[in-house]
């Protein structure tokens, strides 16, 4: 087969492939970036659905515009005006096919082969996979505790002339890294200063459990930036529905990119969505999600603090869905996972999150285990970990 240039630099995604291996039952799981379906709506989406066939399944049921149906265009408007401050015209807003299709089109519309993408370091493996698709150039920024290296971030500006930096500013995918207050408004103004354009990736950022609220980095920036969103990590990720902020023309591109990759994103799942939305309280939903994630994180830290080596390092997040674990310099993850199988437990190695290799972290998602397999699991890895450490 001749396959095209772009697919020989493409990785198939580590975590999917990982998951293949964990899923017998008697494995504890901590490796998938999974919501937990306890909490899924069902009965309300049950309802919802009904209500569509019932109203409108004609409708429904048909092709559509591909920008995505208006009035959940214009209640996510609605809506970032009302939680973030921020003014948002529903013309400006495409409904997609989950945020990662965001991403894709982003790449389609911005990244020529070579051109330089800033990204987070450790940085979301769905970006880096995606922007590979377009040959892009990847130029890494250290997270720290706070937030991006914002001195690091302005001389590789300086240095590269990169035309994109993507960044998850709230509970990050892996790390659970959020930018405080000081390094949201010194990043805006860096990114504004090189007329560098933001990707502000926002999936997990209603689910705050713990701390103060911030404002998107948006809200501090005097130049143009683009805004993904999704539904999956608050209602459903099988609704498979996201949707991207940004100026007019750039939406204009993006549809026309999109219209070549699958016309419209589902018709029936965006009436059902938005019937969901506006028949019941969103927000007591997101609260009852809250309040399980902060117990189950709390549980994950209680269990690491117990069980690892004290020369273990791992982040403490307020909200998300993930732990980043640091193992001391010499120590590998991937062969901490093989271990780990053997004990019948699972994470996401740190490797593919890197554009370099580093191979000394890992990913624990808490918020699709129960208290009884964040415990055990625990710890089995503490034991994994004192004999790859001993």
């Amino acid at each position: 087969m001749r396959f095209s240039d772009r697919m020989g630099g493409v990785r198939r995604s580590y975590i999917r492939e990982i998951l293949k291996v964990t899923s017998r039952p008697e494995v504890i799981s901590f490796a998938g970036g999974l919501p937990n379906p306890d909490f899924f709506p069902v009965a309300e989406l049950a309802q919802a659905a009904a209500g569509v066939f019932e109203s409108s399944g004609q409708e429904a049921l048909q092709y559509s515009t591909t920008e995505g149906f208006l009035p959940l265009r214009e209640y996510i408007a609605a809506r970032y005006k009302d939680r973030h401050g921020i003014l948002a015209d529903p013309d400006e807003i495409l409904i997609t096919t989950g945020s990662q299709q965001g991403l894709d089109l982003v790449g389609k519309v911005f990244v020529n082969p070579g051109e330089g993408v800033v990204i987070e370091r450790p940085g979301y493996i769905g970006a880096i996979q995606g922007f590979s698709m377009f040959g892009a150039k990847f130029h890494a920024v250290d997270l720290s505790e706070t937030g991006i290296d914002t001195g690091a971030l302005d001389r590789t500006l300086e240095q590269t002339g990169a035309k994109l930096f993507y960044a998850v500013p709230n509970f990050q995918n892996p790390s659970g890294v959020s930018y405080d207050d000081k390094t949201r408004k010194e990043t805006a103004e860096i990114l504004s200063r090189h007329a560098c354009l933001l990707i502000e990736d926002n999936p997990y950022g209603e689910l705050r459990f713990m701390g103060q609220g911030l404002p998107l980095v948006r809200a501090y920036m005097d130049s143009p930036s683009i805004l993904l969103g999704s539904c999956s990590k608050i209602v459903s990720p099988g609704l498979r529905l996201g949707w991207v902020l940004a100026p007019r023309e750039v939406i204009l591109k993006m549809v026309t990119a999109k219209q070549a990759s699958d016309l419209h994103s589902s018709t029936l799942a965006q009436h059902i969505l938005h019937n969901y939305l506006t028949r019941f309280d969103v927000d007591a939903h997101i609260q009852k999600i809250r309040a399980a994630y902060k117990l189950q994180r709390d549980l994950m830290v209680q269990a690491i603090q117990e069980n690892f080596p004290k020369t273990v390092r791992f982040t403490e997040p307020e909200g998300g869905m993930f732990l980043w674990v640091t193992l001391p310099e010499g120590f590998s993850a991937v062969r901490l996972f093989d271990q780990a199988i053997e004990k019948n437990v699972a994470f996401v190695p740190g490797k593919p999150f890197y554009v370099d290799g580093t191979d000394n972290t890992f990913r624990l998602n808490f918020s699709n285990s129960s208290p009884e397999r964040i415990r055990e699991g625990m710890a089995r890895l503490g034991r994994c970990l004192t004999e790859l450490m001993d």
